[in-house]
């Protein structure tokens, strides 16, 4: 049980424990032997008195008989204090369990009041609900009337919405297959449309670059043909420039005997030169020939390609695609 507050004599029975024990009875000491209770400045004013008195009582020598008679004293007047805080605490703890029983009973009466109050309005609530229990069976023997036409009704249109059911599913399989049918036939038209367009568009590509090399093989053979006409215009003259050489020295020849030896190997010479000119020539005229059959061949295939595009222009616009712009401007190149 915790303590009312410290008087002097547990002040003392803490100091002569401590002494008992062999410390030095201290403030802070006693303070714990008391469990930490008491001001320090009541324990200090306590413990002078003690040490006050015990000084008093050691100046004055007392029989044995007389010093028991003080200590028995002393301990009697200890045991009343204590007694008296006992009293006190306990007198304290009674009153605060009175004030307390005395607001529970005062919560209770406050509380059988209001289940009083709720307890009528209980009464009246069951009753009301008695007469609406018995107002609510009579409905529910007409409702049950009711509700046994409704069931028969219900089972009945039931009956009706089940074929209904089948015939719109049936009707729906039928739908959902022509859907799939259709479905089907439309993806296989755009892949085979997307198949046609990628092959013409291949095709189209592929003619157009043919054409491309072909019309660049020919601008090549048209610069190769020029280069030989030019070098065969200037070996023509080049022959007809010897032939006039060669007529001049034999009019020389017939002017100067003299030199005749001289003019001889100078026109076995010429003729060696001029028969090397005129098989040059030749060959070169063969070559000539040769490069205008190659240049109509490619004109040819030129123009067989130009028709194949323009066949592959017409289809692609057949199928609803625009042609190649750069296609037409080659052609025409």
């Amino acid at each position: 049980m915790a303590r009312g507050g410290i008087n002097k004599a547990l002040v003392q029975k803490a100091r002569q424990a401590i002494l008992a024990r062999g410390e030095n009875p201290s403030i802070d000491a006693i303070r714990v032997e008391l469990g930490n209770t008491g001001s320090k400045t009541t324990i200090h004013r306590y413990l002078k008195e003690l040490e006050d008195a015990e000084s008093d009582r050691s100046a004055v020598v007392l029989p044995l008989s007389e010093q028991l008679a003080n200590l028995v004293g002393q301990l009697a007047d200890q045991l009343r204090e204590e007694a008296k805080a006992e009293v006190a605490h306990e007198r304290e703890q009674l009153a605060r369990e009175r004030l307390d029983y005395q607001n529970q009973v005062r919560q209770a009466e406050s509380r059988i009041q209001k289940l009083e109050g709720q307890c009528i309005d209980l009464t009246e609530q069951l009753q009301t609900a008695q007469q609406a229990l018995l107002q609510e069976r009579q409905l529910r023997q007409q409702a049950e009337v009711v509700n046994a036409r409704l069931q028969q009704a219900n089972q009945d249109q039931e009956t009706r919405l089940r074929d209904r059911d089948e015939q719109i599913l049936s009707l729906e399989n039928k739908h959902q297959h022509a859907r799939d049918a259709l479905e089907h036939y439309r993806q296989a038209s755009k892949e085979q449309r997307e198949q046609e367009q990628r092959r013409h568009e291949s095709q189209m590509q592929q003619l157009q670059l043919e054409l491309r090399q072909l019309q660049q093989t020919l601008i090549v053979k048209q610069d190769e043909l020029t280069q030989l006409n030019r070098d065969n215009a200037r070996l023509i003259a080049e022959a007809r420039q010897l032939q006039k050489e060669q007529h001049a020295q034999q009019q020389l020849q017939a002017q100067k005997v003299q030199a005749l030896e001289a003019a001889q190997r100078t026109l076995i010479g010429a003729e060696r030169a001029n028969e090397a000119l005129e098989q040059r020539c030749s060959t070169l005229q063969e070559e000539v020939s040769r490069l205008s059959e190659t240049s109509a061949t490619q004109t040819q295939q030129a123009r067989i390609l130009q028709e194949r595009l323009a066949e592959a222009i017409t289809h692609l616009k057949l199928l609803g695609h625009t042609p190649l712009t750069t296609s037409g401007n080659e052609t025409g190149t």
